[in-house]
């Protein structure tokens, strides 16, 4: 049996709130746009290429966000006879794609500007421009993954952060907070490589710098590709909010033991398959109606539940 999503009361493990997801990634995104062009001007006019590697970072970063809200945009779109579950998963195939992007834009083209300019000795030009952009691109970063932690808390809980990236399924607010610790560090690391240039006359700091924000790129983009791609596959729901769901149903009334419970991450919803012993009933009618009273009920408790199928049965 299936049904629709319903909303009926909130519960302790809350529907993913995909509006505030779309607040952050705009912030981020009006954030990087002017970040990005006053560290291409800064690029141009220093000669860094730290400087440089950042603002291709940023550029990259603008388009990443560009691709997470259509991919939000698309993932809501109604189910129908060819996607009989929606769009719900499209989220997922764009997240990977930003993290596709973080690798090949942001990561190996810093590297290679990095390597490439190695080989040359040109001192930076008026490096105090470099220093300035950077340190004002640093507070707006700074403010912008503020704005996104305090999402990631409410969403998280009890959790250690690490454990949050690790089990969350929102995957759009997973790649901004990539993103912006990303930026973060890196911007923190283009200040180095820029004063330890400036200090010694030497612009070996300037190219190791953009090595060093590729290879951090680098790290991110896999960190984030490996956690979509496990969406991208068919990840189940979180294990805390599949416990809960275990727990709701075994202390119906209406069943006698859950012998097996399937649950499927679809975007912002939760796919359920559930096979149970139900208690006792008179007739095939009043089996249906027990069926029935625990699916509204298991709505009502999870407004995640957009599609529940119930499969009464004597063991496992």
């Amino acid at each position: 049996m299936n049904s629709a999503p319903g909303a009926e009361r909130p519960l302790a493990i809350a529907l993913p709130a995909h509006h505030d997801s779309r607040a952050t990634i705009y912030f981020a995104l009006a954030a990087n746009s002017v970040i990005a062009l006053a560290k291409g001007f800064a690029a141009w006019f220093t000669g860094s290429t730290s400087m440089l590697a950042e603002a291709v970072h940023s550029l990259a970063d603008c388009g990443n966000q560009g691709l997470l809200l259509l991919g939000l945009a698309r993932s809501a779109r109604p189910a129908n006879s060819e996607y009989p579950l929606g769009y719900g998963r499209e989220i997922y195939f764009w997240s990977f794609i930003v993290a596709l992007m973080l690798f090949s834009m942001g990561g190996l083209f810093s590297i290679y500007e990095g390597i490439h300019k190695l080989a040359g000795n040109a001192p930076l030009k008026d490096p105090w421009v470099a220093v300035a952009v950077l340190v004002v691109s640093l507070v707006a970063e700074s403010i912008s993954l503020w704005k996104c932690l305090i999402q990631v808390n409410a969403a998280r809980g009890a959790q250690s952060l690490w454990r949050w990236f690790r089990q969350t399924r929102q995957s759009e607010l997973l790649v901004v907070l990539g993103e912006d610790i990303a930026a973060t560090l890196g911007l923190g690391v283009a200040l180095l490589a820029v004063a330890f240039a400036m200090a010694s006359g030497n612009p070996f700091y300037d190219a190791l710098g953009s090595i060093a924000i590729g290879v951090l790129l680098l790290v991110v983009a896999v960190g984030v590709g490996v956690e979509t791609k496990a969406l991208l596959v068919g990840q189940s729901t979180e294990p805390a909010l599949r416990g809960e769901i275990s727990r709701f149903l075994s202390e119906r009334a209406e069943v006698a033991e859950v012998l097996n419970l399937i649950t499927l991450q679809h975007g912002a919803y939760v796919v359920v398959a559930v096979k149970a012993r139900m208690a006792e009933r008179v007739s095939a009618s009043a089996m249906i109606d027990a069926i029935n009273d625990c699916e509204r009920a298991l709505r009502a408790a999870f407004p995640q539940v957009q599609w529940s199928f119930f499969e009464p049965d004597s063991s496992a």
